[in-house]
């Protein structure tokens, strides 16, 4: 293989005067690899991290599964229930919640919403502390004498509330009249949390557990549903199973994937489809070679006639034309995994590409680039030069040198 080395290296290099235009047009060849690989690249970081951060947003703000029942009634025993489920395995933490629909009041301002209520002093059990970007996670009993109260950003730009103000919450059952009155309740709002996510941040509040049981007519130990959190999310399949058969009419349990299940279908989407038609790039890149490698091959026709009178077997020439392809591939695909490493640099870095937080969920284009991509798409993106290269070398090899000494006289 030394000798189409040599030899496949040498016109790859070679810049004679009469070869301009099969120099551009090589350069050519390069260049479109060095895109369609780069783009295919940047697309699967920006698919990935678009991935990555939802999926991180959803699984931290919701808890994994919930069980509730198939009719409107409450789980009047929620403490038993707890008791039998923390036998199962992976299971790392359960509470009670209480949860309905509500109105929100700030002075003139009235918004309805989802309220939420779980214990003051542990909290809920999913990672929204780590989202408030404003006051503090605090449920318990305020200076003011009124309880805490969280809520997202949205909902307090709605009711032009900040942490320390006065928001009451009002809940009905029934049909409102002068003998079924709202029950109401006041809260000091110490937190206001932001995920990005608009069905998170708009309709949500989160209140202690023995306020919502008042404000929903529940007792203790009665809850609405149960939150539970495994110790680790590639456990909740096995979770999710074992509570079916452990489960009895009339509860259920639904899992976090279930729950936001168009979210997941979203990105799921995504992650499928903008790949492969990205990918188009490299594989029109990749067969352009076809025409590339043999506008070489009708360049070198003397030397190849050459080559054969010397003794050089027909494997050897179809190798050094393959080769070519190769090199032009290795070459291509080089520029395009250093712009797209630069590409996914400079967008951690300085998020250069700003994003519709409404539409998009988050505010910049996020970037997770994995290595398994880079070398799946180096991979294919060789496979894909060499075969473009198989038809121009094999014509190369099958040139008759006895027609060729004469040939450009």
């Amino acid at each position: 293989m030394k000798f189409e080395w040599f030899v496949a290296r040498r016109y790859f290099k070679s810049n004679r005067k009469d070869a301009s235009f099969l120099s551009f047009i090589k350069m050519m060849a390069i260049g479109g690899v060095a895109i369609g690989a780069a783009g295919l690249l940047i697309a699967l970081s920006i698919v990935q991290g678009f991935k990555h951060v939802i999926e991180d947003k959803i699984l931290g703000f919701g808890t994994h599964f919930t069980i509730e029942t198939y009719s409107e009634m409450p789980i009047f025993r929620a403490d038993t229930l707890i008791t039998y489920l923390q036998s199962i395995p992976d299971i790392a933490q359960l509470q009670p919640v209480v949860y309905g629909q509500g109105l929100l009041q700030a002075g003139q301002r009235v918004e309805g919403t989802f309220v939420k209520g779980v214990p003051a002093d542990e909290g809920d059990l999913s990672d929204i502390r780590n989202y408030i970007t404003d006051g503090r996670y605090d449920l318990t009993l305020q200076q003011s004498g009124r309880y805490g109260m969280v809520l997202g950003s949205r909902l307090a730009r709605s009711l032009d509330v900040q942490v320390g103000s006065t928001v009451a919450v009002y809940t009905i059952q029934g049909t409102p009249s002068q003998s079924n009155l709202p029950e109401i309740q006041q809260f000091e709002l110490t937190g206001i949390y932001q995920t990005g996510i608009d069905r998170f941040d708009d309709v949500f509040v989160l209140i202690p557990i023995n306020q919502a049981r008042v404000l929903f007519s529940m007792t203790s130990p009665a809850a609405s549903m149960i939150d539970i959190r495994v110790n680790d999310i590639s456990n909740i399949h096995s979770v999710g199973e074992t509570l079916r058969k452990r489960l009895d009419f009339p509860f259920y349990s639904q899992s976090i994937y279930q729950r936001y299940s168009n979210i997941f279908a979203w990105i799921n989407l995504q992650a499928q489809t903008i790949p492969l038609v990205i990918g188009v790039l490299v594989i029109v890149a990749a067969f352009n070679l076809i025409g590339t490698i043999l506008m070489m091959v009708l360049e070198r026709v003397r030397d190849i006639g050459i080559l054969k009178t010397v003794g050089t077997s027909d494997r050897k020439i179809r190798n050094i034309f393959l080769l070519e392809g190769f090199l032009v591939g290795f070459i291509g695909l080089s520029i395009g995994v250093l712009i797209a490493a630069t590409f996914n640099y400079v967008q951690a870095t300085y998020q250069i590409i700003p994003l519709s937080e409404e539409n998009y969920y988050m505010s910049t284009a996020p970037v997770n680039p994995r290595l398994q991509d880079f070398l799946i798409v180096g991979a294919v993106t060789i496979s894909l030069c060499i075969a473009a290269s198989w038809l121009p070398a094999k014509v190369a090899a099958r040139i008759d040198p006895l027609q060729v000494t004469n040939f450009g006289k």
